[in-house]
């Protein structure tokens, strides 16, 4: 194109990064826009003076100046051939392609001239680019940062052509601090911060810029590659991996319009790089993974920050200025819609279940939305379950009072060595989106709102976590307790919790489930894991939990027990029902105790609204009972129901969190009136205390020895005020010790029955017998 009067009609600009580079984009800006300007630009180094003569000539009167972006791409494609070590291997060809040495780019070309390709972003005219300029960055044409911000703005071009070649799967940042930093919203930012802290502006600039650069990851296609191969093998081999394709295809709709904030549930390491590889696969931008910083050690630190994983520091208390570098980076990412993942749990389910969600970065998240009103994000609360987990001893050793092993290069080792056996499935399932400020305006305002929107979340997780073939195996053998089983008994066992689930329309993995070959086939991959103990020296095999497993088995069983919790509680309550006097109104005496049991739970549990909760029951009921409307109900009649029932869940469910209350209330009332001693310490006497009572048979299961449920407990009984010195102190723990005593005597009522049903199902017994109550003159009704 032939130059004009007031400047060149079209500059091309380029980013070479090697002689063959720059001569391959001269030689395509020859064919493709003849007569114009080319003027390379490379990346982290200052604005050449050539563009901002150009800029400032445009300024002078050619606005309609056109900037072109280009840059050359190193396409190779993945390798298709079976075989994790093939495939990683096409990984690791492909990433030295893309991030290859410069010098080495001759041959490459040569050889591999179809691998080079030139991606021209889209153009923009200098009027164009100083309009967004002065909106961003407040700033105007002739500026000193003019010439910076279109380098910036060719780059983000580039990219987003970049992707229609490599997929939307590498959709990075690029300068994301600089973007920042440059932006008016910065200076606004220093100026407040420097007026609440009192320190100078020019120190809260600096003490911002080192904050982000601390945190925000510099994703690139070649860093996310071998980030890909060097990760892979801890997890590839380890499951078969199921996903809920039309919950995903849902959300790439979405992602049009809105950022995603990915918020899977928690229980192995390799949570982040198994949902990374199944979004890459189907095409999904790569997520930013919010982590902590102690897993930013050599390599992984440099190169997971390459790869999207942002680390942030696990404490930073007081620190106003670190508070705030985190809102503006997040917000700055939403802006440009960039997917957001983190673990709402704050770390790894220790018990398998999830744990009480944290609100902190959704806090940082929601600030952040405040101060962009036409804003929003996109809440995706995911499941990620497996059948097995490698590391759940260690897990469960920390339960019992072990201490954490430290992550390091000697960890990971460890850690891709025990990864190498095949254990099962992996299935991810995505719940309902939940869009942000929807979610904030129905939680109201005051001091519950996050919370209301995290366990929101945390609801949504567990309606869709699906009921796997273990967690209904090892409850079933845990509620035989030490008792071992034959193939079929298992299976007369599993038979109703299927049931019962299938109902409630949970999905069950009915070949696993239904068919002794899928039964077996679970019995003996726990017992590979060392988790289940087959002997078979007799007529037939019977199998038990192992010694000293009972931890490991119970964190399967948990990853179930949020889909039995409604039959649980309604269990206890109907019992209660049946032990009513003559005249008592039956249905006060239901909904009582099922808020007190509610309330008793609530740190273990995640229930719904008060009106959901009842509609929640009554349709529970209705399975427990499908003809409870028709007739008028007495005490006899719901001992009856409750014989009948196929199973009760009851004391499988409940009791080790019983249990653990038990032991908590039990030092609590043991200290009086004297406050209560450091967490830690606290929880330690609690460990002691609870072996020592396991070992006397006061309590009914060893899983309940367990750190992490006396933590539950704890926060229970500081909610209740049971915690700090306060007038009749000592009266009200010992009440709540006796409210728990009284539900754990509940609880052996139905594992009385429940067992007595066992010995039915076994065929080693006779009728269940009748239930015992409290009313004088009613227990043979029962029968």
């Amino acid at each position: 194109m032939i130059d004009e009067p007031g400047g060149h009609r079209e500059v091309v600009l380029t980013h070479p990064r090697s002689p063959t580079e720059r001569a391959i984009l001269q030689s395509w800006a020859e064919e493709h826009h003849p007569g114009a300007r080319v003027l390379p630009v490379w990346a982290g180094t200052e604005v050449p003076s050539a563009l901002g003569e150009v800029l400032a000539t445009a300024d002078d009167g050619a606005r309609d100046t056109v900037i072109v972006p280009a840059r050359v791409t190193w396409v190779t494609p993945e390798s298709d051939e079976p075989g994790a070590v093939r495939r990683l291997r096409g990984l690791a060809v492909t990433a030295a392609m893309r991030m290859a040495w410069s010098p080495l780019h001759p041959a490459m070309a040569h050889y591999r001239p179809d691998a080079a390709r030139v991606v021209a972003g889209e153009q923009a005219t200098v009027a164009d680019l100083v309009s967004r300029f002065v909106a961003q960055a407040g700033g105007g044409p002739g500026s000193t940062g003019f010439a910076r911000f279109v380098a910036r703005q060719a780059v983000l071009a580039c990219d987003r052509a970049e992707r229609k070649v490599l997929g939307d799967r590498y959709k990075v940042p690029r300068r994301m601090v600089e973007q920042i930093t440059s932006s008016s919203r910065f200076a606004a930012l220093v100026e407040r911060l420097a007026g609440e802290t009192g320190s100078p502006a020019a120190e809260i600039s600096r003490r911002l810029r080192s904050c982000l650069h601390e945190m925000a990851a510099v994703q690139s296609p070649p860093a996310i590659d071998v980030f890909r191969a060097m990760m892979g093998p801890m997890h590839q081999k380890t499951w078969d991996v199921v996903v809920d394709e039309s919950g995903l295809e849902r959300l790439r709709e979405l992602n049009r319009q809105h950022a995603l904030v990915f918020l899977p549930s928690h229980r192995s390491y390799v949570d982040p790089l198994l949902f990374a590889e199944v979004l890459h696969d189907r095409d999904f931008p790569r997520n930013h993974v919010l982590g902590g910083n102690n897993l930013s050690f050599w390599p992984m630190g440099a190169l997971g920050r390459r790869a999207g994983v942002v680390f942030i520091r696990r404490s930073f208390g007081s620190d106003t200025v670190y508070k705030a570098a985190i809102q503006e980076y997040l917000g700055h990412l939403l802006a440009k819609r960039f997917n957001l993942e983190w673990y709402i749990e704050g770390g790894r389910s220790r018990t398998g279940k999830l744990r009480r969600p944290r609100v902190g970065l959704l806090r940082y998240l929601a600030g952040a939305l405040a101060e962009r009103p036409g804003l929003d994000a996109v809440l995706v609360p995911v499941s990620i379950v497996y059948d097995q987990l490698h590391e759940v001893g260690a897990m469960a050793a920390e339960q019992r009072g072990g201490e954490k092993r430290a992550e390091g290069l000697g960890w990971m080792y460890g850690y891709f060595r025990d990864q190498r056996r095949h254990i099962g499935t992996a299935r991810v399932r995505f719940a309902e989106p939940i869009p942000l400020r929807r979610a904030l305006d129905e939680a109201g305002d005051g001091p519950a709102q996050l919370e209301k929107v995290a366990f929101r979340v945390c609801a949504g997780i567990n309606r869709v976590t699906p009921a796997t073939a273990t967690s209904l195996v090892t409850f079933a053998l845990l509620s035989a307790r030490d008792r071992a089983l034959t193939l079929q008994q298992v299976r007369e066992v599993v038979a109703p919790l299927a049931d019962h689930l299938e109902a409630r329309e949970v999905p069950v993995p009915v070949a696993e489930l239904r068919t002794r070959h899928g039964l077996r086939m679970t019995l003996d991959r726990l017992a590979e894991a060392g988790v289940v103990t087959i002997f078979d020296g007799g007529t037939e095999p019977v199998f038990s939990i192992s010694p000293g497993r009972h931890h490991v088995a119970a964190f399967y069983r948990n990853g179930a027990l949020h889909h039995l919790l409604l039959r649980a509680l309604l269990e206890l309550a109907l019992l209660r029902v049946g032990d009513s006097g003559e005249g008592e109104d039956l249905v006060e005496v239901a909904w009582r105790e099922l808020s007190r049991l509610r309330d008793l739970l609530k740190f273990e549990f995640f229930f719904s609204t008060r009106r959901e909760f009842r509609d929640e029951i009554l349709r529970e009921l209705d399975l427990v009972e499908p003809r409870w409307r028709e007739r008028a109900t007495s005490p006899g009649d719901v001992r009856a129901a409750l014989r009948r029932a196929p199973l009760l869940v009851a004391p499988g469910v409940l009791r080790s969190f019983v249990d653990a209350q038990l032991v908590v209330a039990d030092r609590l009332a043991a200290l009086g009136e004297d406050p209560v001693p450091a967490e830690q310490e606290f929880l330690t006497s609690c460990l002691g205390v609870g072996r020592q009572m396991l070992l006397q048979h006061r309590l009914d299961r060893a899983d309940s020895v367990s750190r992490e449920l006396y933590g539950g407990a704890l926060r229970l009984a500081e909610n209740r005020g049971l915690i700090m010195e306060s007038d009749g102190l000592g009266e009200r723990r010992r009440a709540w010790l006796g409210e728990v005593t009284a539900v754990i005597d509940d609880l052996g009522r139905l594992g009385d029955l429940q067992r007595a049903r066992l010995e039915v199902v076994l065929g080693t017994g006779e009728e269940p017998a009748p239930v015992r109550t409290d009313v004088e003159g009613d227990s043979d009704v029962a029968s």
